[in-house]
């Protein structure tokens, strides 16, 4: 029968080390997601933890996760061509079953600071994401996969998210990972009910979930409503567990499901004994559906017979773009002022349709872009 492997996201961190040394000893932590570009900045990694490392991937239990090569990037950088050679390298020394990044691009105007936000649904930007997807596979020999994005600026995009994921991935027989909490930030912050978003998503390609914690961001525009943020700062809310109910059956093809939180939120004993406790459900969860639910595997998601060209597809229409809209939200003092400045950006009048953005999600925006402007703590 095959198994759904119940994983945490298992980086560098003392503190997330620490909450997840009883769950190891017990020997309940089935597989590891690796941030492994957070490490990028050390010019060695410690011997313990690459020892915990290749012992995972000696069993085929180790899964990669990208978070700083800015996939829509419109210009080709060098920053991320050094991404690519430094995941060559670890693909050599590690067996990683499968390579994943983030859907959007990296505010900042270097595009590696920041958070990721979301780009047009275009021919153009498909066929960006199709090139720099290829060379994400030609790097790491392996399955690769993306994650759908918890923010959207507008209902039309959250229901072309799903769609525009699938036509990404099929081009190199890859899959998606399903973000559950991005899921629920997206029912709550557009009032959509899970039954109807989650039939969007191309649900035979789920290899893999991931559940967390967020936050609720008070919003100045429309009195009292609040904005679901995907911050990995609390515990997993109650609805994210039965989401995760509801969506299993649906994924035929699921391999792994993730537990996310930040280290910086697992700061004291009794934080760290309430991941347990969620890990632990979350375990439950996977064994007891699959007592009832037997998943055929019928794609692997193995290699294409092709590889990306020489010369990095780029689109510097939206590059020039991109730069103007990371200064906006940036710089903007209030969501009227970035209005008034994308109505007179490039952006205006274009596919990333800015007369349509929900006032508090531009909000979000700007407080994701000025919290992060200056590169991840």
């Amino acid at each position: 029968m095959p198994e759904i492997y119940s994983s945490i996201a298992c980086n560098l961190d003392a503190q997330i080390l620490q909450a997840s040394l009883p769950l190891f000893e017990q020997e309940k932590v089935e597989a590891i997601e690796w941030s492994f570009d957070t490490l990028f900045k050390f010019n060695e990694i410690p011997v313990w933890f690459t020892d915990l490392v290749s012992e995972f991937s000696d069993h085929s239990r180790l899964i990669g996760h990208g978070v700083y090569f800015s996939l829509f990037s419109g210009k080709w950088t060098s920053g991320q061509q050094e991404w690519l050679d430094k995941l060559q390298g670890l693909s050599l020394q590690f067996q990683f079953d499968h390579i994943t990044e983030h859907f959007g691009f990296m505010t900042g105007e270097d595009f590696h600071k920041g958070a990721p936000i979301s780009v047009p649904f275009t021919p153009q930007t498909l066929a960006l994401g199709k090139d720099r997807l290829q060379r994400i596979q030609d790097a790491c020999k392996c399955p690769v996969g993306l994650e759908n994005l918890a923010f959207s600026y507008s209902m039309d995009e959250v229901k072309k998210h799903g769609d525009f994921l699938a036509q990404l991935v099929e081009s190199v027989n890859g899959f998606i990972i399903l973000d559950l909490h991005n899921i629920y930030c997206q029912v709550h912050n557009f009032n959509i009910d899970f039954d109807e978003i989650i039939k969007l998503y191309p649900l035979g390609r789920v290899r893999e979930m991931h559940i967390s914690g967020g936050s609720w961001d008070e919003t100045l525009v429309g009195p009292g409503r609040q904005v679901r943020r995907d911050t990995h700062d609390e515990a997993v809310p109650e609805a994210v567990f039965e989401l995760l109910q509801k969506a299993i059956p649906k994924c035929p093809n699921l391999k792994y499901v993730v537990m996310e939180q930040m280290g910086t939120a697992l700061d004291t004993a009794e934080r760290q004994a309430v991941f347990q406790s969620d890990f632990l459900r979350m375990d439950n969860i996977i064994k007891e559906i699959k007592t009832d639910f037997d998943p055929k595997i019928t794609n692997t998601f193995g290699l294409l017979n092709r590889s990306a060209g020489t010369i990095p597809l780029e689109d510097q229409e939206l590059h020039r773009q991109q730069l103007q809209l990371s200064h906006i939200l940036e710089t903007a003092g209030s969501v009227s002022e970035a209005q008034a400045m994308l109505r007179s950006s490039d952006l205006h009048d274009t596919a990333w349709e800015v007369d349509k953005w929900a006032p508090y999600m531009l909000q979000t925006a700007i407080s994701i872009a000025q919290k992060w402007k200056n590169g991840f703590a």
